[in-house]
């Protein structure tokens, strides 16, 4: 099979060199060199990255997508786990409609005071619980 060492692989899928490293320490890709030598690549690494790419993109850690990667690269899914994320991805949506649709009453209202408008109260309770939520979120995973 194709070999690529550590530059083509970042010059094929543009993945920087330290976050290859990275995830190869953390067992998410496979380096086929011996150790102390120039890390070499598989041609599976492309898709074992495209897998990582798919999972952050969807929400998932890199613990979460660790474990739907087998050594060999191939993805075994956890299907609870996707459709969890996936109705988390929906509900990110709509709070990002209600924004932006906020956002648009916003500019368009042509009330001299922004705060008197309830659309506009009702878009900061809006942003207000979304930050909130996920500072809670951010402060919960720093003490996990």
């Amino acid at each position: 099979g194709l070999v690529m060492d550590i530059t083509e692989v970042v010059k094929r899928t543009g993945v920087p060199a330290h976050t290859l490293r990275f995830y190869a320490k953390k067992g998410l890709i496979t380096s086929i060199s011996p150790p102390g030598a120039r890390r070499q690549f598989g041609a599976a690494v492309i898709e074992q990255l495209a897998v990582i790419a798919l999972g952050q993109a969807g929400g998932l850690s890199l613990d979460e997508i660790q474990a739907m990667l087998s050594p060999n690269g191939q993805a075994t899914v956890d299907r609870t786990l996707l459709l969890a994320k996936a109705d988390e991805l929906d509900a990110t949506v709509k709070q990002l409609q209600a924004m932006s649709r906020g956002l648009r009453h916003a500019a368009a209202c042509p009330a001299p005071d922004h705060a008197q408008c309830p659309n506009f109260r009702r878009l900061l309770d809006i942003a207000a619980a979304g930050a909130f939520k996920r500072a809670r979120h951010a402060g919960a995973s720093l003490t996990r």
